[in-house]
């Protein structure tokens, strides 16, 4: 019964995130906002939804390890698995943008603030607050450093509606704070059944299923010729994982992290973050660039579950 509940919870996590991004989108379109700050902002924070929902309501019933877990896995999904996906499928990806001088390294600083946080063990409510700064420098750095790109008319002339916007955006909240609460419950009861631990189903299994909308709106942005917007939403996601996740909830209650025991996935995900920047720096956008990303991912669920 507990797995059927975590289909079912997880299929609102997507779906509300999927509402919640189509209308953020038509919000930014309508105000003329560039692609790529549609992808790296409401976008990224749009699909970091179920991450934050998963790992706030872990964080409030004491389950610390499902929610750093959520995000580590996170971080190894997007960039592998998601970037991968887009790079295998994607017929021809030349982003207008230049994303290793601007952005890249964005996917770097998070990962290595939160290592240097969790040294100690704890990510307490002061690193919460930490992090959150730097979500909103990050923010910052995109408005000032983004020139305003041209809008496709067709989506431009689009008809909106306010009314309709922010009934599927409540819509969307409610399906995802609810999925995330019985997700949580139905993980912790999964794990225990199986005698899986509770580090292993949040790194695994609730990354994945929170990495989907990621997934679907990368694809969906690459196959319509929309690299920018395809992989600034994973930059921007990985930042609002490590920023706005972690940090709204070691607010709500710190989080232990053991550095020594998770150490095979915290350097996991930093070597697929360091393989982004190497991406970037040598524009690899190509189907070469996803096998190898989608090799590695097999490697560290191998190395993970061996």
């Amino acid at each position: 019964m507990d797995i059927i509940i975590f289909i079912v919870s997880m299929a609102a996590l997507i779906w509300g995130a999927d509402y919640i991004v189509q209308e953020s989108e038509k919000i930014a379109l309508h105000f003329d906002i560039s692609p790529f700050i549609i992808g790296a902002t409401l976008i990224a924070l749009g699909t970091s939804l179920p991450e934050m929902a998963v790992s706030m309501s872990a964080s409030y019933k004491g389950d610390g390890d499902i929610a750093v877990a959520n995000v580590i896995g996170s971080t190894i999904f997007n960039i592998s698995l998601v970037l991968g996906a887009v790079f295998l499928i994607a017929k021809n990806i030349k982003p207008k943008r230049d994303l290793f001088a601007k952005d890249s390294a964005w996917s770097l600083f998070p990962i290595f603030i939160f290592i240097l946080m969790a040294i100690d063990g704890k990510l307490s409510r002061l690193d919460g607050v930490l992090f959150l700064f730097l979500m909103v420098a990050y923010l910052i750095f995109l408005i000032q450093s983004n020139q305003l790109e041209e809008i496709d008319d067709e989506i431009q002339k689009e008809k909106f509606a306010w009314g309709k916007s922010i009934l599927f955006l409540s819509i969307g909240f409610v399906l995802v704070i609810g999925g995330a609460d019985f997700a949580i419950d139905s993980a912790g009861n999964i794990a225990k059944a199986f005698g899986v631990s509770q580090w292993i189903i949040g790194l695994f299994l609730v990354a994945f299923g929170t990495s989907l909308p990621e997934l679907v709106v990368s694809i969906k942005a690459a196959r319509a010729n929309n690299a920018d917007m395809a992989i600034g939403a994973i930059i921007g996601s990985n930042v609002a994982n490590f920023t706005m996740v972690l940090g709204l909830s070691s607010i709500i209650n710190p989080l232990n992290v053991n550095l020594n025991a998770t150490f095979f996935d915290v350097i996991a995900a930093l070597i697929v973050s360091v393989m982004l920047v190497f991406i970037t720096a040598n524009k690899l956008y190509n189907k070469s660039a996803g096998i190898v990303m989608m090799t590695v991912l097999i490697l560290v669920i191998s190395h993970s579950f061996s």
